[in-house]
């Protein structure tokens, strides 16, 4: 009997990593999808590819331009954010994304018969996006299951965030419980030309805290001479 499948969106940063790594502990066949939205730290694709061929047991890159409509500082001519993580919704966040993604994700778990999506949101530690709210995740739970054919059959859908009541510390020692490289994965939102995390958007700011707090080493490459600020 084939193992059950699931939808994981890989980003290629350590959360999403962790995602596909708790799917596949739980039995699941690995269905890896990654949006190419035409982001500036587009670094984080090649980190996508290695965390998939150690992890995912399909992976498709699906390209979807964003930068078409801007309004972020990761798909339009607008600087990151480098004086820590504020109040508010940050110009990081890219309108309406996670459900432009997750929608992407439910038509191909409805296409191959999976049932099952994981998506690496954290209410926890994060930039204050809306689309990381355990209210977005029901909400998008109850439409995967209003706006398919598998749904109204009662064949539905479940929403998996494993992370969303996470900190990024718990975060790290799930990392590390489950034998992670954690240097496979990529955060920053303004890598340095060489490829190196900046060590001081919002991404970088929050992924070294986490590792800090858990009290393990921190392999990210932030770049000659640059540290977390």
């Amino acid at each position: 009997m084939s193992k059950k499948r699931a939808v994981i969106l890989l980003s290629g940063g350590l959360d999403s990593m962790v995602c596909a790594a708790l799917a596949r502990e739980q039995g699941y066949e690995v269905l890896a999808l990654t949006i190419d939205y035409h982001q500036r730290h587009r670094v984080e694709l090649e980190a996508a590819k290695r965390v998939a061929a150690a992890l995912a047991d399909r992976h498709i890159i699906l390209p979807l331009d964003l930068s078409a409509f801007g309004g972020s500082a990761l798909t339009d001519d607008i600087d990151v954010p480098k004086d820590g993580v504020g109040e508010g919704i940050p110009v990081t966040y890219v309108p309406a994304r996670n459900t432009v993604f997750l929608s992407l994700a439910l038509a191909w778990a409805e296409a191959a018969d999976a049932h099952d999506l994981f998506v690496g949101v954290n209410a926890l530690d994060y930039s204050g996006y809306p689309d990381c709210r355990p209210a977005f995740v029901e909400a998008f739970e109850n439409l995967a299951n209003q706006a398919t054919k598998a749904g109204v059959e009662g064949n539905g859908f479940t929403v998996h965030a494993p992370l969303l009541h996470m900190t990024k510390a718990d975060i790290a020692r799930e990392a590390d419980r489950l034998g992670l490289d954690a240097s496979m994965s990529h955060s920053c939102y303004d890598p340095l030309p060489d490829g190196g995390a900046c060590g001081r958007c919002d991404a970088c700011r929050l992924r070294h805290k986490g590792f800090v707090e858990a009290g393990l080493a921190d392999s990210t490459c932030y770049g000659e001479g640059v540290e977390p600020a």
